[in-house]
């Protein structure tokens, strides 16, 4: 099974909630369809299409497979997401940078408000 990145994995809205109903508990692909049509204002997917999202899960490593009789349980593995987490990080430096102007220039215009009025 070919190994893919979890950027692409992470990339679909259906596969992040996926991802985020297992994060509570491990489950068999019938529970996770379950779920995933329950989400409200999202169109209803089918069973296969619900593989095929779990199937992508399972190359990029966020979901591990268990054999329990005659069902696959399947598990949350977010050590992938590390990767994803760290190349953020990069980012959270430019963000506090404008965070820290925007809180400048509302500072200078409520001093200038007081003092004006």
């Amino acid at each position: 099974m070919p190994t893919i990145t979890p950027y692409k994995a992470i990339a679909d809205d259906t596969r992040r909630h996926i991802l985020d109903i297992l994060r509570h508990e491990p489950l068999t692909a019938g529970a996770i369809v379950g779920r995933v049509r329950a989400r409200p204002r999202v169109p209803c997917l089918s069973r296969p299409a619900v593989a095929k999202h779990l199937r992508l899960l399972r190359q990029s490593r966020l979901v591990t497979t268990e054999k329990r009789g005659r069902e696959r349980v399947y598990t949350l593995n977010a050590e992938p997401l590390r990767e994803v987490d760290d190349w953020v990080k990069q980012y959270e430096t430019f963000w506090d940078q404008q965070l820290e102007v925007f809180k400048d220039y509302v500072e200078s215009e409520t001093k200038k408000e007081n003092s004006n009025g």
